[in-house]
């Protein structure tokens, strides 16, 4: 889903986990589960507590940033997120992780995102990384 305001823009995305809350939360953060961004890097650097940095280079050359805003095991994650498709602006990233009986509702919403081309493409990039994460789990639950 898209939202426009006057020069902003924002995506929200919804998934159903079959996994508890504090189980995706970290895997989320986890660098060897693929389908989080984390993993797909030449070079990494994640320190997530609020206040942490990270930094994370795409393979195809590309450095992405960001800054630790808020963080609650199993509830919230929040940070900004800067990229050359934010046109170097800070935008931000919140993934909340909500139990709904044996699952989790995993929500990201990236929004003060500019008003350009560019800075839509990331609805088609967070979309690729949660169809992966998403991946991960039901390939865990259905083996034998």
């Amino acid at each position: 889903m898209t939202v426009r305001s006057t020069d902003k823009i924002e995506f929200a995305f919804e998934r159903v986990i079959p996994a508890r809350p504090e189980e995706v939360y970290d895997a989320w953060l986890d660098p060897t589960i693929p389908g989080n961004p984390w993993h797909e890097s030449d070079k990494l650097i994640l320190n997530a507590t609020v206040d942490g940095l990270f930094y994370w280079l795409h393979p195809g050359g590309t450095s992405h940033y960001g800054r630790f805003t808020k963080t609650e095991r199993g509830a919230l994650i929040q940070h900004t997120w800067v990229s050359p498709n934010t046109r170097g602006e800070e935008s931000v990233v919140t993934v909340t992780f909500k139990k709904k009986g044996d699952d989790t509702v995993m929500t990201l919403v990236h929004s003060d995102l500019p008003d350009a081309d560019v800075a839509k493409t990331h609805e088609n990039g967070w979309n690729y990384f949660l169809g992966l994460f998403s991946d991960q789990f039901a390939e865990v639950t259905n083996e034998p």
